[in-house]
C-alpha cells in the first residue's frame, strides 16, 4: 500500500534552521503487508524527541535512507497471520521502541531492554524477523527503531506493540512509548527510587520530566532540578519540585541520594554525578554523541561507594510497565498531558525539530495530514 512518511536521506551535516533546509522529505512509500508475527497500524500520533534529533544532527549515526519516528499510539489494520491471539483489528496500541525477541540471555532474564537481537535490528534499520517494509520507488527504506512513526502507516513486530485501553487519548498513549517509559522507568526500575529520598533531575526535556513526575509519584522528598530554560524549570515547579535552578546555580542545591541525568552530555553527566552524596546513586538516560568521553575522580567510586548506573528505555518491560504507568496516569499521579507543547500535522516536522533543538520544546506530537 502507498503511505506518507518522513524521510531522512543523510545522518548529520545538515544546517539550520531545519524549517527552511528540510533534512525530512514528506514522501509517498510503498509499505510491504506484514509478515506472521507483524502489524500494519495506522499510526494515530507520533511524539517527537532527541533521539529523532540525534540522527539528523550526527550523534547517533544511523544507515540512511531512514523513515525517522519512534515514540507513537497506533490502531491495529491488519493482522500478518490469521493465528495471532494477542492483538486483533481495532486494538488501540502503544509502539516502543526495542522490541525484545523473548529468547535471548537478557530476555530471558527479565532484561528485555538489553535484547541483543533487538538492538542490532535497530542499529541496522530493519525489522526484528529481517529485512524492511518500506521502499521509495523500490530502493528500500530503513526502519527507525523497528517504529518509522513519522508517517501514516508502519509495519511493525508485534513485540513493539503494547495494547492500551480505547479511552486513552492518542496524543497521550504516544508519550508512554518513550518518554514516560523511560523516565520514569529509570526512577521507578533503574533507580529504585523510595519515599523519602531526595533527588535531583537534570534536563527537564520530556524524559526528564517524566522522571520528575515518576519521582514524585514515587515519593522522593525533595525533588529537584537543573536545566537552562527559565520555562521548564517554572513547570517543574508547578509540576511539584521543590527547587528548579539553572545550571549555573546547582553547586547550591543539596547532594541528593538520586541523580538522573537526561540530556546526554558526558560534562553534564560529569556534574550529575558530583550531585550525589556519598553513598548516592548516579542514573543517566541520555544519549550523548560517541566521541564524547565521561571524566570522574575514578577513588569517588570507592572512597564515595558512589554508584553510576545506565538505564536503557528505562530498564522496561513495556507489557508489564505501560499498563502500571497508565494506571498512574488515570489515578492523576502522573499528569503527563503537562507535557505536552502542540500537536501539530506532520508536514510541519521540520519547523518543529528547530523548536525542539533550540530547548522550546517539551513535548510536540504530531498526526498525519
Amino acid at each position: 500500500m502507498e503511505i506518507r512518511a518522513a524521510v531522512l536521506g543523510q545522518c548529520g551535516g545538515h544546517r539550520r534552521p531545519y524549517g527552511a533546509g528540510e533534512p525530512l522529505a514528506l514522501k509517498a512509500l510503498e509499505l510491504d503487508p506484514p509478515k506472521p508475527g507483524e502489524l500494519l497500524v495506522r499510526i494515530d500520533a507520533a511524539g517527537l524527541c532527541h533521539s529523532d534529533l540525534s540522527v539528523i544532527n550526527g550523534d547517533r549515526p544511523r544507515p540512511m535512507p531512514m523513515a525517522l519516528g519512534h515514540e507513537a499510539s497506533a490502531t491495529v489494520l491488519a493482522l500478518g497471520s490469521a493465528d495471532e491471539r494477542q492483538f486483533a483489528v481495532g486494538d488501540r496500541v502503544v509502539l516502543v521502541f526495542l522490541p525484545a525477541c523473548g529468547e535471548c540471555v537478557p530476555c530471558l532474564s527479565g532484561e528485555g531492554y538489553l535484547c541483543a537481537d533487538g538492538a542490532a535490528a535497530n542499529g541496522e534499520g530493519r525489522l526484528l524477523q529481517g529485512g524492511v517494509r518500506l521502499h521509495d520507488a523500490g530502493a528500500p527504506v530503513k526502519h527507525h527503531l523497528g517504529v518509522s512513526a513519522f508517517a501514516s502507516h508502519a509495519v511493525v513486530d508485534r513485540r513493539s506493540a503494547v495494547k492500551v485501553d480505547a479511552d486513552v487519548p492518542p496524543e497521550i498513549a504516544a508519550l508512554f512509548g518513550c518518554a514516560v517509559l523511560t523516565g520514569v522507568g529509570a526512577v521507578l526500575n533503574t533507580a529504585g527510587v523510595k519515599a523519602g529520598e531526595s533527588l535531583i533531575v537534570y534536563g527537564l526535556g520530556g524524559v526528564g520530566l517524566s522522571a520528575l513526575l515518576g519521582a514524585l509519584a514515587a515519593g522522593a522528598q525533595p525533588v529537584m532540578a537543573v536545566d537552562p530554560s527559565p520555562e521548564k524549570r517554572a513547570l517543574a515547579l508547578e509540576l511539584g519540585a521543590a527547587q528548579a535552578v539553572a545550571p549555573g546555580e546547582a553547586a547550591g542545591l543539596p547532594r541528593a541520594d538520586v541523580v538522573i541525568e537526561t540530556v546526554g552530555r558526558a560534562a553534564v553527566l560529569a556534574d550529575a554525578y558530583a550531585a550525589a552524596r556519598r553513598g548516592g546513586r548516579v542514573v543517566t538516560v541520555g544519549l550523548p554523541n560517541p566521541a564524547e568521553m565521561l571524566s570522574i575522580p575514578a577513588v569517588s567510586l570507592v572512597a564515595d561507594a558512589k554508584t553510576l548506573m545506565g538505564s536503557y528505555m528505562g530498564s522496561s518491560i513495556p507489557a508489564r510497565d505501560i499498563p502500571r504507568y497508565l494506571a498512574l496516569w488515570k489515578a492523576g499521579r502522573l499528569p503527563v498531558e503537562r507535557l505536552l507543547t502542540s500537536v501539530s500535522p506532520l508536514s510541519r516536522i521540520n519547523a518543529l525539530m528547530d523548536e525542539l533543538a533550540d530547548g522550546r520544546a517539551v513535548r510536540q506530537i504530531v498526526v498525519p495530514d
